[in-house]
């Protein structure tokens, strides 16, 4: 889990970890610290704790186990913190592949949650995605997670071309659009001229909405999916 240097020079993201489980935690712990561009400020065992704990640390983004032993689980811990800490950006850990724990959150509370399963920890791309878009009140989700959903039947999403999904898919990973255009062999103006016209069939008027277009886009695209892991509804 050894991470790669970053820029010495940009401000640090300070991480609030809860987690249950000792072992994880410790090497979550250590692993975080080593990088220039992260400070771990706590981590805790329990939501009770670190609900009493984590406002007094003013972090910029907590990391939180969904299944919390105790009274709170992750997604509960999530929202009380954020009433207390209204820009701390959340990323929910979980061994389940299941979106509708983002889908299910109240738009307005969306902005700067992200959900990684536990075993793309070890992605150290899609971790600090997940941990940067969570602290710029973006949603990311898991690369695993966004590679098995499928578009509804009939749904928005079916009017997009397949360039247009695959540009939406990597904007759901926390992708810039420099990192879109990097992987796709893309002019980064292209990928601009793709993202919108994406917004555009998707009505997502800069302007008019209250949440980031980029936020709006990706709560659209869970809710107009399906995910093929577990045939379940993410809307």
């Amino acid at each position: 889990m050894a991470l790669p240097e970053a820029q010495a020079t940009e401000d640090k993201i300070s991480l609030a970890l809860v987690e249950d489980e000792d072992l994880y935690r410790d090497l979550l712990r250590v692993a975080l610290s080593q990088h220039p561009r992260l400070q771990v400020v706590g981590a805790f065992a329990d939501g009770e704790t670190a609900l009493e704990a984590v406002p007094r640390l003013q972090p910029r983004v907590a990391l939180l186990d969904i299944e919390l032993r105790g009274r709170l689980n992750g997604i509960q811990l999530g929202l009380l913190l954020r009433r207390r800490l209204p820009d701390l950006g959340v990323v929910l850990l979980s061994n389940h592949g299941e979106p509708q724990f983002v889908a299910s959150l109240p738009p307005a509370a969306l902005p700067g949650w992200s959900y990684l399963l536990k075993k793309s920890v070890s992605d150290i791309g899609a971790l600090l995605r997940a941990i940067e878009g969570a602290a710029a009140g973006l949603v990311v989700l898991d690369p695993q997670l966004v590679a098995g959903l499928r578009p509804r039947t009939g749904g928005e999403l079916v009017q997009l071309s397949p360039r247009q999904r695959q540009i939406l898919g990597l904007i759901a990973q926390g992708f810039t659009n420099a990192a879109i255009a990097q992987q796709l062999v893309l002019a980064e103006k292209s990928v601009e001229n793709q993202i919108n016209l994406l917004y555009r069939e998707l009505g997502i008027d800069r302007q008019e909405s209250a949440l980031h277009p980029r936020v709006k886009a990706v709560l659209l695209y869970l809710q107009e999916s399906y995910f093929q892991g577990t045939g379940k509804s993410s809307g």
